[in-house]
């Protein structure tokens, strides 16, 4: 049986490359999509994050950390990749 730090790991890792999985695909699949609105996307989850009044737990709050760290990377590569061209 697995501890809780190995399930937090797993799960944070899960979320962070579905997250990333995701945002590459809408971006491959729409191309209307910006950078910017990846940014307001983000921007909306950090909202969300800040309105955690009574807690959300610890298993939710690894959830919010990888969905936030995988948006970031995203916009920040999408950035170098836009400099480079």
């Amino acid at each position: 049986m697995k501890s809780f730090a190995e399930l937090r790991v797993i799960k944070y890792r899960e979320v962070f490359e579905r997250e990333l999985s995701g945002l590459q695909r809408r971006r491959n699949a729409d191309p209307c999509c910006t950078v910017q609105d990846i940014e307001r996307v983000l921007k909306n989850i950090y909202i969300k994050e800040g309105a955690d009044i009574q807690g959300r737990g610890q298993m939710q709050d690894i959830i919010m950390a990888a969905t936030i760290a995988a948006h970031e990377l995203f916009i920040t590569q999408w950035k170098v990749e836009a400099n480079n061209l």
